[in-house]
């Protein structure tokens, strides 16, 4: 194998080169930031003792490689080649990796609580808001002023699409091994951090499956280089009880509960807290603390019936209701938050409420 480096981001690649002829000039792509940049083939196989410029140092490849670039073939050799090349060598003899010194510091300073808070908001049932809160949720907190990590578990991967972002990796890439987390994720606005969802994740959970030992840790042992840099860290999960939401279980300290004021979300709602209490007992640090009812619709009065019953039967976490608004529906169409498309709207004020109450500080975004 042979390790390239990307002269961008410097993330360093294994490549099997064996079936590529000797002095073809080819395009690569890095799959941590999407730089492209030519490499000349029979510079693989030089030794790399060429001298080194004033903007890069040499650096020994000591962690586990990440994914293999993508590599294709170019016969226009105009493309990119204003670039130099990084020098690679053969990774056995860990020698010639160089990456540039001028790398960012880190992002993350500036944490305001002293440890992690993690939040899980699910609900075995589907269409009850869970992607609407936790984007919303999260950009609220961001706007606060506090360090948030977004991550979507769900295979439609609507988080990044709410938030207008095309992310080019996410928590596939993180938990098969190919990135690390900080390479994953993506800063969508400011103070907030995406670590995005999508299709490839439904192969991550049949590789959970397989494994013998320790499956619901895979999500907690992926995350433990940089859950603690954030304030919040807050996850989307799909409807449903499958590896991956399980894995979230065992990860998470406080689950949100989104309950649509309908007849099936409130069914739902009892067969997801019995399905919770089964988690309980093998993870006793996870527990309910939040029900938010949303498609609150005050023209109309069975939802207000709904209501009434939830907080007879769940008055300690019951929340403010979020109140119905066709704002919501508009908003990811722009890629907006609802407080960037509608500040002033009902449904705004009722999310500001929640972060208020999640933050226990009634004073954030008044």
């Amino acid at each position: 194998m042979t390790v390239i480096v990307c002269p961008k981001c410097a993330k360093q690649h294994q490549v099997n080169i064996a079936n590529i002829p000797a002095g073809k000039r080819i395009v690569a792509r890095c799959k941590s930031c999407d730089h492209r940049f030519p490499i000349v083939m029979n510079l693989l196989t030089q030794p790399a003792t060429a001298p080194l410029s004033d903007s890069i140092e040499p650096q020994i490849a000591t962690e586990s490689p990440a994914f293999t670039s993508a590599v294709t073939s170019s016969s226009d050799t105009s493309s990119d080649l204003s670039q130099k090349p990084l020098i690679v060598s053969d990774s056995s003899q860990q020698q010639g990796i160089v990456a540039p010194n001028n790398l960012k510091g880190d992002e993350l300073l500036g944490k305001k609580t002293a440890f992690t808070r993690r939040i899980s908001v699910s609900l075995s049932k589907g269409g009850v808001g869970k992607t609407t809160t936790s984007v919303n949720l999260s950009a609220g907190l961001a706007l606060a002023g506090f360090k948030v990590l977004l991550i979507d578990t769900d295979t439609q991967g609507q988080s990044a699409y709410n938030l207008g972002k095309k992310p080019n990796a996410g928590l596939t890439e993180l938990l098969t091994g190919e990135l690390s987390a900080k390479e994953a994720t993506i800063e969508a606005r400011k103070n907030l951090w995406l670590l995005s969802g999508g299709r490839s994740l439904a192969g991550v959970k049949r590789i959970i499956d397989k494994k013998t030992i320790g499956q619901e840790w895979t999500l907690s042992e992926a995350l433990t280089e940089v859950d603690q840099q954030y304030d919040y860290v807050i996850i989307d999960t799909s409807p449903g009880w499958d590896s991956l939401t399980i894995n979230v279980m065992f990860y998470v300290t406080e689950v949100l509960v989104p309950v649509a004021l309908e007849a099936m979300p409130y069914q739902g709602l009892t067969e997801f807290i019995k399905s919770l209490s089964s988690i309980h007992k093998y993870r006793k640090d996870v527990a309910l603390k939040y029900i938010v009812p949303t498609f609150m619709d005050t023209r109309v009065k069975h939802p207000q019936e709904i209501f009434k019953k939830l907080k007879q039967l769940y008055s300690e976490y019951i929340c403010k209701p979020i109140r119905y608004n066709e704002h919501f529906s508009e908003a990811p169409s722009y890629g907006k938050t609802i407080f960037e498309y509608a500040p002033g709207c009902n449904g705004a004020l009722d999310y500001k409420e929640l972060i208020r109450k999640v933050a226990q500080d009634e004073t954030l975004l008044l």
